[in-house]
């Protein structure tokens, strides 16, 4: 009977350790349409503007739908932190994992969350389009949120 439940512990344990996966960057595997974005709380949709925060010292990984959600999650939580964030989010063009902070960004995509970001990589960056740097793009992650809530506050005005 010893035998059996220390046999079920370690099964239970084996189970429970395989269930997230994550490559060498820390990333977690996506489960797309299941995962829900940590700070909406809507399902994780478009492969082409997901967005990850991996905690630099437990290695968990944080999912989003739209790098805005991400940004703003950051100072909402008061992630102490978030100076030493690592940052990933997909490239529109193939959905591939890259490196958030060496991303270019267009600011005028439809995105989930509206915030209008999409990444590229240095080889995947549209040569006809404005390019802006990651600082840039959390810029405007701030700029269309207190826009965003202007508008809010004037339709209780109404």
């Amino acid at each position: 009977m010893k035998r059996f439940s220390l046999l079920l512990v370690v099964l239970i344990a084996v189970l429970f350790t395989g269930c997230e996966k994550k490559d060498s960057n820390g990333l977690s595997k996506m489960h797309w349409d299941r995962d829900m974005c940590e700070r909406c709380k809507m399902a994780i949709s478009e492969r082409k503007f997901a967005f990850q925060i991996i905690d630099p010292v437990t290695k968990k990984a944080y999912k989003f739908d739209d790098i805005g959600c991400g940004i703003l999650w950051l100072d909402e939580e008061k992630i102490p932190w978030k100076d030493k964030a690592i940052f990933w989010i997909t490239d529109a063009k193939d959905g591939k994992w890259i490196d958030a902070k060496s991303a270019y960004y267009t600011d005028e995509s439809i995105t989930p969350m509206a915030y209008g970001l999409a990444a590229y990589s240095k080889e995947n960056r549209p040569k006809n389009l404005k390019l802006i740097s990651f600082d840039e793009a959390k810029k405007v992650v701030y700029e269309v949120e207190k826009l965003n809530t202007i508008k809010v506050q004037n339709l209780g005005k109404k």
